[in-house]
């Protein structure tokens, strides 16, 4: 049977400029701008062992995971260094909503972007012996 094989991009409508968004999105959070406007994230540049995993999950409609958000979806963006990354953001302006807080996966922290979009960071866990159970 024919199935999905990954998620080829992401698309969302901005509330006003999407230049200025996407701008945004660069200068805030690193994303790799290219000449038609849009990003461009090729897994094969991460390095965690996960190779870069990306999850999808359909969520109840009254479900507060997106608040204080009114939009229906919320994008995790893994990210290398989230340490260093909210401070840039602590920089431009931007504070955590959440987090950064520390999980069996990695460590998440949560922003709004300009458009009022919830923004989920992940920094993936490393795996190493200790964390896998072994002797370390």
């Amino acid at each position: 049977m024919a199935k999905v094989t990954g998620i080829g991009g992401v698309f969302f409508k901005a509330k006003g400029d999407p230049a200025a968004l996407s701008a945004w999105y660069r200068d805030c959070l690193g994303m790799p701008l290219q000449d038609f406007g849009g990003g461009v994230l090729e897994w094969k540049n991460d390095q965690a062992e996960d190779g870069g995993i990306t999850v999808w999950h359909a969520a109840k409609a009254d479900t507060a995971w997106f608040e204080p958000s009114s939009a229906s979806f919320m994008i995790n963006y893994r990210v290398d260094e989230i340490e260093p990354l909210l401070a840039h953001l602590a920089e431009k302006g931007v504070k955590p909503i959440k987090g950064p807080e520390t999980h069996e996966n990695g460590v998440f922290a949560w922003i709004l972007d300009p458009d009022g979009n919830k923004v989920e960071l992940w920094e993936p866990k490393i795996w190493d012996a200790k964390n896998r159970g072994g002797d370390g």
